[in-house]
């Protein structure tokens, strides 16, 4: 009877490991993550200019290993499982932020990857709801760095995209007017790049807007 009962306990376990390890098998693997992609290229560019010294009098080896430590701090949080990002307002105006619909997740039919929502300033969005970036109008321009440190500016209409585990910052400069972002590996791109929706309006327009995102407010 007991090696009846200790036949079965062996039986029971390989079935379970029978039907568990497709779902092990299925388990995506964060090296296939674009955003875990273009981290770990942003991180192996900066290193590279930093160890080259390519870099333009503005930008010090200490700003670049700052940026590097900023990256691989994502990387990791990339690694642990963390599938969404926070955008936070502090322009002093309403913004319109980029994040997906739960409804039309799975919808492969959908003529945009995610949504355009507006988040009024100083509001951040809510924890778990991912935000992928934000809108430049056409009247804007963003100040943000190439992989290799230097800075630059890019004018509107443009989209700016983060990587997932990211808290990005949206800053209006007091004394140029334009947009400083926080998160190092902000992505522009415009409207034919990528599959999100990239109007040709001002900030004016978007002023016109109420303020529709889940934020840490109304949670």
């Amino acid at each position: 009877m007991n090696l009846f009962k200790s036949l079965l306990v062996v039986l029971m376990i390989l079935l379970n490991f029978a039907f568990a390890q497709p779902s092990f098998a299925d388990k995506p693997k964060v090296s296939k993550n674009p955003d875990y992609v273009e981290v770990t290229k942003a991180i192996k560019a900066l290193s590279k200019a930093k160890e080259a010294k390519t870099l333009n009098e503005t930008v010090t080896p200490e700003e670049i290993q700052q940026k590097i430590d900023e990256l691989t701090f994502q990387k990791y949080a990339l690694e642990t499982g963390i599938n969404w990002g926070q955008c936070t307002n502090q322009t002093g105006k309403t913004i319109a932020v980029y994040g997906k619909d739960p409804s039309q997740e799975q919808d492969d039919d959908a003529l945009y990857d995610n949504g355009l929502y507006f988040l009024a300033d100083g509001q951040s969005t809510r924890n778990e709801w991912d935000c992928d970036g934000f809108y430049l109008p056409n009247d804007a321009t963003i100040a943000s760095s190439s992989s290799d440190g230097q800075a630059k500016e890019s004018p509107g209409p443009v989209a700016v995209k983060i990587a997932d585990g990211s808290h990005l910052v949206i800053k209006t400069n007091p004394d140029t007017a334009a947009i400083e972002l926080n998160v190092p590996n902000a992505k522009v791109v415009k409207a034919k790049e990528v599959k999100w929706f990239i109007p040709n309006v001002s900030q004016a327009f978007i002023d016109t807007r109420v303020p529709n995102v889940p934020t840490s407010e109304n949670s």
